[in-house]
Parts: structure tokens; C-alpha cells; sequence
């Protein structure tokens, strides 16, 4: 009788958690050992097996996960490869000479493999644009391949088993292992030293650079956007501040967008040296865990600017009361806390608009003057928990459908989180799929993709559409800037529910999309959407209530204005 499903899953738990792959090959390095005294005849085929193995395993792996994801392989199978070394030692103990030599010298150089791999896997940089200050970190890539070469000088030590094969070979490639042992040793002991540096010296750096506010910023590898929306803003205080991140992988991705000091704090009590006496606030723009790091230091003034200002749940969680202020779009972010009965004091909610949108040229003339207009297809994600899957995702391919059979362009630009899940990203597939097709035979210049995606800013988005199809997203929001049409797919909540849930909706043309990827009432929106505009004027009243009465020109100076005074207060 096969095991349950449920069985199996735990068994492959299992084996992840004692590292199944490890112990095999460890069991197999002992075999080999011993059939070094009982069976030498098996060995050298066997040994050139196994650390041909792991030579092929480990090359694959650099190659499949080069670039900024490389996987360290420093230090892998180590104690199997030093015993299967040893075996090949002793087989070859009656020719004596250069195999002995060798073979001491590959099994030293892996041992030192093991001792390198915690300094280099958890190095870390430390800042980034803060003059005088330089710790490289040791680098993956030269580690890599002093892992490979080492490995390869394994195999060639055991091929010199066969007879006719010369050990010079291994040799040569010993020497080169060694040469790579030694810079990588240098570069570990230069991190070491340089941190430890940097480390002493940070308070005074510190009280150097005499920031006013520091900018917090936590989050998912790929989320850089969270920071890019507000980092050009934060700019136009002008007044010294830092980015503070908390793992490498931010920390990479926010030093491209910025020239202010950037410092990597990991740990909780990493960050008592750089609350310095000058400091008065923190900005924030989410609600990561971490950021209860810094919030635990009471004399300074934490402002949440999240990321997007949208009727989603999480818009109206209960950890917004933990920061002094909350810079929001409008009073429609303030009303949704009441709308969910989430306490908030109304002296920690100020109105800024959203300064991100300056740049946005409003309509001018109606859509129904457009004979082929250009619509702008933006789904978002499935969010972790399913109270807030709001995506329309799975009704996407039909929705472009239609689309294209009106002769519409479609730009499609999906949330960056948007493929996590596999359903989700099959249909983004599919729509490119169909938008690449389309553009062939019709000649229509559908934008998708990394220019949609990447190259394109949301604000270039939406210059560059007539209308807009989206979800329960801030870019619902900050589309009624632009002075144009556009609908929202009803995913959580259908009918009356789903407008009392958001009210954003009442601006928008609904359409539903069920569990199953069917939609009802596509056809009717998209005649209002891309003909008569009926709710064109109600818009206009709406985006007063969501993105407080600021013109576009004004956003930045008022944002800037707010803050400023946050910052005097502090």
C-alpha cells in the first residue's frame, strides 16, 4: 500500500531537514575509504565518480544561479571529499612521491574551504556613498572557483590511480588551487579586519554626517519600488538623512537608487550606533516587522508614508497606531479606519497627496473621441493570505479578449509580486502570449513586458493610456489624477458588498470575476469605460476625497511642506 500524501510530505521534510543529499554523499566517501584497504581494485573508479559528481553538481550550480543570486559552494561535501581524498592517499601509499603530496595539500585546502565559508557566506557590506568608508566583501565568484579548482585537482588526483595517467597534472592544478586559497584567504581577512574598523568607527561617522531623519526600508527581494517612490522626495527636504536596510538583498537594491549614505543594520543591536544625537525621525514605507527595531527608541518621531494608498485590508491594519504619524492621500485613507473599526487618533493621520503623481498630464479630451484608444491592463498580486486577493489574474486572458476584439492597444503591466503564484503567472504568460500574436497580425504596438514592466514608471503607464483596467489597488487611486476612465474587476466581493467595502468603486466601471477565472459584466463596462463615460464628473469629486484638493504641480511642495514640519516638531 503506497504512503498517504500527507506521509510523504512529511518524509520529504525530513530528508530536507537532515540534508539527505549530504549524508548520501558522506556514506558513499566512507564506502570508498574502505574499499581502499578491502577492495583497492574499485576505488579509482568510484572515487573519480563521486568527485566527478560533485565537480558537475557544483559547476551547475554556479552557472544555473550566477549573478547577484550566486550560490556559494565553498566548503560543500567537504568531510566527504577530504575522506575520499584520504582513501586515494592510501591506495597510492606504495608509489609514494607527488600523489602523497597532493593529495595532504587538496585535503588541507578543503579543510580550509570549510573554515573560509563562514566568513565569506556571512559577510556583509556595510554602507554604501559615505566617503572613507570601503569593506568589500569577499567575493562569492573567486570562492566559487577556488571550490571547483580544488575539486578538479581531487578528481585529477584520483584519475593518476590509473596507471599512465601522470600526477603532474594534479599538480599544476594544486598549485593554481593554492594561489586561489591564498587570495581568498587575504579577502576574508581584509573583511574581517575592515568591519571590525567600521564597526569602531561608526559613531563618529555618524555624528559626522549629522542626519536629520533616516529612512527605513525592510522588505522582499524585488519590492525596490517600495523605496524608489519616495527616496527623489525624500531628496527635496534638503536636509542630511540616511537609508537604513536591513538585509543585503535591500541594501543592493536601494544603493542603485540613490547617492545618500546607505547603511546595512542586521540585527536588532545593530542599530544603537547609528541613533545618533542629530537624529529626529524615521520615515517608514511599509509595515515589516523590523521596523518595531527602531520604533522601540521613543525620542525620535516615526512616519509611515507606506507604499500606495488603496481600500485594500491591508491599508487598515491595527499596526498603523504604533507610528506618530501617518502621511496619507487623502481623507479617504483616514475614513477607512473607522469604515473598519480600527481605532486611530486623528492627531497621527496628515493629508500630503501623493507627490509621485507630478508628473501625471491629465486628459483632456473624452474617450469616446478616441477611435482606437490605448487601455492599460494592471492586475495586482494574490497577496499572502486569501482575504486580501484582490487579483484578476485568473479572468485576465478573457478580459484581454475583449480588448483586442474592440481594437484596443493594451498595455499590460502586472504587480511585481504578481507571479508568485503559479496560476497567476501562467495567465501573465498567456496574456503576453496573446499580445505578441496580436501585434503580428494586426500591427498594433501592444507595450508588455520589461518595457511595460520595468523600463515604463507607472506615471509613464498612465500618460501613455486613455483608460485604465485595474484591481482593489493604490493605482486605482492615483489614476483619478489623470483625469480618465477606468474600471476595477470585483475579486473578493461582488455586488453591493464589494462597493460598501471599497468605495473607491463608485468612481469606477465594475465587473465580476469568480474563483474560477469566468467574468460577468465585461461586455457593459467596457461600453461605459471606452464610450459615453458616465461617471466622468463623479471622478472628479471623488479624487478631491482620495487625493486631498491638490493639483498636480503642487504635490511635491505640499509633501515637502508636511514633512518639513514633522521633522520641526520632532
Amino acid at each position: 500500500m503506497k504512503p498517504s500524501t500527507s506521509l510523504r510530505a512529511q518524509l520529504l521534510r525530513g530528508l530536507r531537514a537532515v540534508d539527505a543529499r549530504t549524508l548520501a554523499v558522506s556514506g558513499l566517501a566512507l564506502l570508498i575509504f574502505f574499499a581502499a584497504i578491502v577492495l583497492p581494485s574499485v576505488l579509482a573508479p568510484t572515487a573519480i565518480l563521486l568527485l566527478g559528481v560533485e565537480f558537475a553538481w557544483s559547476a551547475y550550480r554556479v552557472l544555473r544561479y550566477r549573478g547577484e543570486r550566486t550560490e556559494l559552494r565553498l566548503g560543500a561535501d567537504a568531510l566527504a571529499r577530504v575522506v575520499v581524498v584520504g582513501a586515494v592517499c592510501v591506495a597510492a601509499a606504495p608509489l609514494g612521491g607527488w600523489v602523497l603530496v597532493v593529495g595532504l595539500v587538496v585535503g588541507l585546502l578543503t579543510l580550509l574551504e570549510q573554515a573560509l565559508r563562514l566568513p565569506v557566506e556571512t559577510a556583509l557590506p556595510m554602507a554604501a556613498n559615505i566617503d572613507g568608508v570601503d569593506v568589500p566583501v569577499p567575493s562569492i565568484g573567486l570562492a566559487n572557483a577556488f571550490h571547483l579548482v580544488n575539486v578538479a585537482t581531487a578528481v585529477t588526483l584520483a584519475l593518476s590511480l590509473i596507471p599512465g595517467v601522470p600526477a603532474i597534472i594534479a599538480a599544476v592544478l594544486a598549485v593554481a588551487s593554492l594561489a586561489l586559497a591564498a587570495a581568498m584567504s587575504f579577502q576574508a581577512v581584509r573583511y574581517l579586519y575592515r568591519r571590525t574598523r567600521f564597526e569602531a568607527k561608526l559613531p563618529g561617522l555618524m555624528k559626522k554626517l549629522a542626519p536629520q531623519f533616516a529612512f527605513h526600508w525592510h522588505a522582499p527581494r524585488g519590492t525596490a519600488y517600495q523605496a524608489a517612490m519616495w527616496l527623489p522626495y525624500l531628496d527635496r527636504l534638503g536636509v542630511p538623512y540616511f537609508v537604513l536596510v536591513r538585509s543585503r538583498d535591500n541594501f543592493e537594491e536601494v544603493r542603485k537608487l540613490t547617492s545618500a549614505p546607505v547603511i546595512l543594520r542586521l540585527r536588532l543591536e545593530d542599530l544603537d550606533p547609528i541613533v545618533c544625537p542629530s537624529l529626529k525621525a524615521v520615515f517608514y514605507t511599509n509595515t515589516a516587522v523590523r521596523n518595531s527595531h527602531m520604533i522601540r527608541f521613543p525620542h525620535l518621531r516615526h512616519i509611515q508614508l507606506n507604499h500606495g494608498d488603496s481600500d485594500k485590508i491591508t491599508s487598515v491594519s491595527p499596526t498603523f497606531r504604533q507610528y506618530d504619524k501617518n502621511f496619507v492621500a487623502g481623507q479617504a485613507a483616514i475614513d477607512r479606519f473607522a469604515l473598519h473599526n480600527v481605532a486611530i487618533l486623528p492627531e497621527q493621520m496628515v493629508i500630503v497627496g501623493r507627490p509621485q503623481l507630478e508628473k501625471v498630464v491629465p486628459a483632456t479630451t473624452g474617450i469616446d473621441q478616441i477611435t482606437a484608444p490605448r487601455v492599460l491592463y494592471t492586475p495586482t498580486w494574490s497577496g499572502f493570505y486569501d482575504d486580501s486577493d484582490y487579483s484578476s489574474l485568473r479572468g485576465g486572458r478573457q478580459l484581454v479578449e475583449k480588448l483586442l476584439e474592440r481594437g484596443c492597444t493594451v498595455v499590460f503591466r502586472p504587480h511585481p509580486y504578481a507571479r508568485l503564484k503559479s496560476i497567476n503567472a501562467e495567465a501573465c504568460k498567456q496574456i503576453i502570449e496573446m499580445l505578441t500574436q496580436d501585434g503580428l497580425t494586426s500591427g498594433r504596438q501592444h507595450v508588455f513586458g520589461p518595457k511595460a514592466e520595468t523600463e515604463w514608471s507607472v506615471i509613464d503607464c498612465f500618460n501613455g493610456c486613455d483608460a485604465m483596467i485595474t484591481d482593489v489597488s493604490s493605482v486605482a487611486s492615483d489614476f483619478l489624477i489623470a483625469n480618465k476612465p477606468f474600471a476595477m474587476a470585483a475579486v473578493s466581493s461582488h455586488g453591493d458588498d464589494f462597493v460598501a467595502s471599497f468605495p473607491l468603486t463608485k468612481a469606477a466601471y465594475v465587473f465580476d470575476v469568480a474563483k474560477d477565472g469566468s467574468t460577468s459584466g465585461l461586455d457593459e463596462t467596457l461600453d461605459a469605460l471606452l464610450g459615453a463615460d458616465p461617471k466622468a464628473e463623479e471622478r472628479r469629486s471623488i479624487r478631491r476625497y482620495y487625493l486631498g484638493d491638490i493639483e498636480p504641480q503642487d504635490c511635491v511642495a505640499h509633501f515637502v511642506s508636511q514633512a518639513r514640519a514633522a521633522l520641526a516638531e520632532a
